[in-house]
């Protein structure tokens, strides 16, 4: 490691240590390879505003978690490999955040085993999640856990525990904030709940508890081709997504696919416009604008094909400068493998001094 990144490192552990920063903030993200505009609006755009001079960030690629569905061995390295450039190209800056595979720090997995033996098993049968998993075929939790039947032969511990890895990941840095979407507020309640059960059992006041901190909710980017749904990589039509890496082209196609209705106006109304309420959403968030301030113009058009036209020319200008970046990037791989060394290097150092301070606590 170099005299530069080894300073770095001592002053990044010892701004906790004295309690400098104002916030501690963790995230992590799924290495599916290159993120989708939901992906970046939703949460990448945020983690490079939350970089700031009194906050300590550790943004991590959460291989762990991806564990929890197969994966092949060579196509993970890849996908991880890719995730760190894009999120290099978003304009996360190393050298004021920690970003790093979660699978190179080992307090991970040791906290989580940690807690795992103080959560009740309860608490997780009534994760949301772990419910639409189970589907409509078990009356309860504890009839799924007996069902030896090929119906839950899918259903793998990992799937079920995960949320106390999640607790750990947060945990093991004392994070003060966390950026969720809504639909992950009870894995963080979970989290709190974890925090204060730990100070409890161990007759202890070690952990705080994190809060939240959610994007505003035009950020929220759905699917274009079914706006009641938010955009994902699972949905197995690439038009429903504009990938980060998608081509001045490919944007202009999928958006003029993009489902709307058969009123000619354009309006915002979103409970019974969804789609165009969805266009309009993308808008907002590619050029900075409050609704309100878009419609002025927007509302002026007079086709959806104009609206689609004008949704195009925004995200692709919005996504022009990180596709440079991201370009430069991929010609240098070695660099970006440097970043996550180090990264994990950064946060080790808080880690293990966690860990030894948990040690201590719990009697080993």
């Amino acid at each position: 490691m170099q005299v530069g990144q080894t300073i770095w490192k001592r002053a990044f552990s010892t701004a906790q240590a004295t309690g400098r920063s104002k916030r501690v903030i963790l995230s992590g993200i799924q290495p599916t390879g290159v993120p989708h505009l939901g992906n970046y609006l939703g949460a990448l755009d945020n983690w490079v505003k939350l970089q700031e001079k009194d906050t300590t960030t550790y943004y991590m690629v959460v291989d762990m978690h991806a564990i929890t569905m197969p994966q092949n061995a060579l196509a993970l390295r890849r996908s991880k490999r890719e995730m760190a450039t894009c999120l290099l190209a978003c304009g996360v800056r190393p050298e004021e955040s920690a970003i790093f595979e979660q699978s190179k720090v080992i307090g991970h997995a040791e906290l989580a085993w940690i807690f795992n033996c103080i959560t009740p098993v309860g608490w997780l049968g009534r994760m949301t999640q772990w419910k639409s998993k189970l589907g409509k075929a078990h009356a309860s939790h504890a009839d799924a856990l007996l069902d030896t039947s090929a119906s839950t032969a899918s259903l793998k511990m990992g799937l079920f525990d995960y949320p106390v890895l999640q607790a750990a990941d947060i945990l093991l840095y004392k994070a003060s904030h966390v950026p969720v979407g809504e639909d992950q507020m009870q894995h963080l309640e979970l989290t709190r709940d974890i925090a204060a059960l730990f100070n409890s059992h161990f007759k202890s006041k070690y952990f705080s508890k994190p809060n939240a901190i959610i994007p505003p909710s035009t950020k929220r980017v759905m699917s274009l081709r079914d706006p009641s749904s938010k955009m994902s990589k699972s949905d197995a039509s690439d038009l429903s997504r504009i990938n980060l890496l998608d081509t001045p082209d490919v944007i202009q196609k999928k958006i003029g696919r993009a489902v709307t209705d058969s009123e000619r106006t354009i309006t915002y109304e979103p409970d019974t416009r969804a789609g165009v309420a969805n266009l309009v959403n993308i808008y907002c968030a590619v050029t900075n604008l409050p609704v309100d301030d878009a419609m002025r113009d927007l509302g002026q058009l007079t086709s959806h094909q104009q609206l689609k036209q004008h949704v195009s020319d925004a995200v692709i200008a919005r996504l022009a400068p990180i596709q440079s970046e991201h370009a430069r990037l991929q010609a240098d791989p070695a660099y970006v493998q440097q970043v996550l060394a180090d990264g994990a290097a950064k946060a080790q150092v808080v880690a293990d001094r966690t860990i030894k301070e948990v040690y201590d606590i719990i009697g080993f």
